[in-house]
């Protein structure tokens, strides 16, 4: 079964309303140089990330200058899972994996997947995304699926398939690129940075009804 993150909480409620639909993970976005009204405050990463229930895992967005500043958040917020965008050196991941008590999850443009190969065995896991000239996500643009499927397949690290996704496409996002998750932030929104429960709980019940095409 696909798992699920709903990106971008800012408030409690929101919170509440991920988990209530079955979310697998919930992702929090601080400390990025893009303008995002889902971006919060360190602290108030710190307590969403605290207020999320056993098994529903926290991920921390951010975009930072360099590992010393990612170990940093990563300790102050502590999350189960830290999700980097923007242009990162291999062996600045590897600091990072070594000196956080958490999964190291790296962000890759849709349209330069091949990079993901370098990376390989210093992260657990990629959020394949439509991004910005920043590197930034919740660009709520899709990209090709099939080529996101054939460029990730010989890759160990599992496949967060991101970019564009709605309660209206996200089965045959599943269906066609079968990934390990799916990352939704703008998608289930009634407003920027606010979720629409409708919306969350559609994707989520949708996302995980797909199946994978099996190809001939």
């Amino acid at each position: 079964m696909t798992r699920v993150k709903i990106c971008g909480l800012t408030t409690g409620d929101d919170l509440e309303t991920a988990v209530d639909a079955g979310a697998d993970a919930v992702g929090v976005i601080s400390s990025v140089p893009v303008d995002t009204p889902r971006e919060v405050s360190r602290e108030r990463a710190a307590a969403l990330v605290d207020a999320a229930p056993p098994f529903v895992t926290t991920v921390l967005v951010t975009m930072p200058a360099d590992a010393r500043e990612a170990i940093k958040l990563v300790e102050e917020v502590g999350p189960d899972a830290v999700q980097l965008h923007g242009r990162i050196d291999p062996g600045d991941l590897a600091s990072l994996r070594e000196n956080v008590d958490a999964a190291v999850l790296l962000a890759v443009d849709a349209d330069d997947v091949g990079t993901a190969e370098t990376y390989d065995d210093v992260v657990d896991g990629f959020v394949v995304d439509t991004t910005d000239e920043d590197g930034g996500g919740g660009t709520g643009e899709t990209h090709d699926w099939d080529r996101t499927r054939a460029a990730t397949a010989d890759l160990e690290s599992p496949l967060i398939l991101a970019g564009g996704l709605t309660p209206e496409n996200v089965a045959d996002a599943v269906e066609t690129a079968d990934p390990f998750a799916v990352d939704v932030a703008s998608g289930v929104e009634r407003a920027g940075g606010v979720k629409d429960p409708e919306a969350v709980r559609s994707f989520v019940d949708r996302a995980k009804r797909a199946r994978a095409r099996i190809e001939p």
